[in-house]
C-alpha cells in the first residue's frame, strides 16, 4: 500500500505494510539511517524523529499514521550546510560518543526548544528523560541543550 509523506524536506511516496514499523521504513526503504535501532520497544529514544514537529519514537509508530505527515530526521536538522544550533551545541560542548543515542537526543532537544524556547535546566532534563544514552553522563548533553538556547538567542 503507497504512503505519502515528507521526510526532511523531501516528498516521499513508499510501498510498504500499513503496520510496518516507520524506523524500518526509514532505514531499510528509504535508506536514512540516522534513526537507530535501540531497544524496538519506545524505551531509549535512539530512533527518534520528529513527527510534524513532535519528537516520537519510530520504532512505535506503524508507517499508516504518518501518511501526509513531516517527519524529520537528524539528516534533516542541518540546512544549507549549516549546523542546527542543537548539533552545533553537541560538538562545541562534546556531548556525543558512540552516535548511537545522539540523533535522538538532537531531535528531542529542537522539539523541546521549538516547543519551549527558554526551558529552564529541569526542563531539559525532564525532556530528554526519554532518551538512553551508556557512553557519557547526561551533564555534557543538558550542557549542549542549554547552549543551543543561548545560542539561538543571540542570532
Amino acid at each position: 500500500m503507497p504512503f505519502r509523506f515528507t521526510l526532511n524536506d523531501v516528498p516521499q511516496t513508499v510501498d510498504a505494510p500499513p503496520l510496518a514499523r516507520l524506523l524500518d521504513v526509514l532505514r531499510e526503504d528509504l535508506r536514512c539511517t540516522g534513526p537507530k535501532e535501540g531497544c524496538g520497544e519506545g524505551e531509549c529514544g535512539a530512533c527518534t524523529v520528529l513527527i510534524d514537529g513532535r519528537a516520537v519514537n519510530s520504532c512505535l509508530v506503524p508507517v499508516i499514521q504518518v501518511d501526509g505527515a513531516t517527519i524529520v530526521t537528524v539528516e534533516g536538522l542541518a540546512k544549507d550546510g549549516r549546523l542546527d544550533p542543537v548539533q552545533a551545541a553537541f560538538v562545541r560542548c562534546g556531548a556525543a560518543q558512540c552516535g548511537i543515542c545522539t540523533p535522538g537526543f538532537l531531535l528531542t532537544a529542537r522539539a523541546l526548544l521549538d516547543e519551549n524556547p527558554h526551558p529552564s535546566r529541569d526542563e531539559v532534563r525532564e525532556a530528554l528523560a526519554g532518551n538512553l544514552c551508556r557512553c557519557t553522563g547526561y551533564q555534557k548533553i543538558v550542557d549542549a541543550v542549554c547552549s543551543a538556547l543561548n545560542a539561538e538567542e543571540s542570532v
